[in-house]
């Protein structure tokens, strides 16, 4: 069969993505353009699809009726019309389970160095503030332990667990939020409102649905009662900018980072970027789940289903 991978350069240089076995012609692109005449032409012949985020829709899907399979090389599934795939009888695959460590750690990471100011620190050891100021050390800047924070944790799922494990190992306390307006399962979930008001630190590990669009909003900031730091790193669509920045403007919350966002890269007029130099503000290009490790094993749970995928059709 024929696999065309559409956005090969979305993976780093230095990760080795072979061919999955019974694939006989593989066709890479670094880049695809959301361009539907582009993407017909390039996929005309194809059988298989292998994407991160290209968009696929309904026009795209019944213009190519020798497709088989899209395999995405992600989780998230918002880019491609799942309507559109099952009713050309087109089959749909996405990656699960790679980015248990990577995205978990990445989430620790913006947490510390928000906590600590690293951003802040960083400039000023390097621009000269701080051998014209001449101390020994500079602390304009406040540094808080995680230890002893309460950190809530929205989207309990194998990376929002991971990430509870890491934050207590540095002896914080962890709450996982039941769903928005329902009565907690067990024991293990703590009420949404309460998740809220107790904690010093949220973080976003939900999909993107219609319940979780705009889930962070003025109406439930304002539940907020601990001035939290908010991290991100679900979707961007979790989570409404103007919000966030009016939050930070007003002192309701503490800090904000975040590796998704509306628009990737950042559309001109993101409300975000007008916080972008806050020191308690930290942005990354939505590589968190990037790890080479993770990326390795992404290609080999990829490979291994298309490859299913193949014998089962020639059989």
């Amino acid at each position: 069969m024929k696999a065309v991978f559409l956005d090969a350069a979305t993976f780093s240089r230095q990760a080795n993505l072979p061919a999955p076995d019974g694939v006989s012609d593989y066709q890479v692109f670094d880049h695809t353009a959301n361009d539907a005449n582009l993407i017909i032409e390039r996929c005309t012949d194809a059988d298989i699809i292998i994407t991160n985020k290209v968009v696929l829709d309904r026009r795209i899907i019944e213009a190519l009726p020798k497709l088989k399979l899209i395999q995405l090389t992600a989780t998230g599934m918002n880019n491609i019309d799942q309507t559109a795939c099952q009713d050309a009888g087109v089959q749909l695959f996405n990656v699960a389970g790679y980015s248990v460590n990577t995205v978990p750690e990445h989430t620790l990471m913006m947490m510390l160095s928000v906590m600590r100011a690293a951003k802040h620190y960083h400039q000023v050891a390097t621009d000269g503030t701080w051998q014209a100021d001449g101390r020994f050390c500079l602390l304009d800047e406040p540094l808080f332990d995680l230890a002893g924070q309460t950190l809530g944790i929205i989207g309990a799922g194998a990376i929002g667990r991971r990430v509870g494990e890491l934050a207590k190992a540095f002896g914080m306390s962890v709450l996982y939020a039941e769903r928005r307006g329902q009565t907690p399962r067990d024991d293990s979930y703590t009420a949404f409102k309460t998740v809220l008001a107790d904690s010093q630190i949220i973080s976003l590990h939900c999909p993107l649905t219609e319940d979780t669009e705009r889930l962070i909003n003025d109406q439930t900031i304002a539940l907020m009662h601990n001035k939290p730091l908010i991290i991100n790193v679900a979707r961007g669509g979790v989570v409404d900018g103007g919000s966030i920045v009016r939050a930070l403007d007003s002192g309701q919350i503490f800090g904000y980072a975040s590796d998704v966002f509306d628009d990737e890269p950042f559309a001109a007029d993101d409300p975000l970027l007008s916080i972008m130099n806050h020191p308690r503000v930290l942005y990354t290009p939505h590589n968190a789940w990037g790890s080479l490790r993770a990326q390795h094993k992404l290609w080999q749970i990829l490979s291994a289903q298309v490859s299913q995928f193949i014998d089962e059709h020639q059989s």
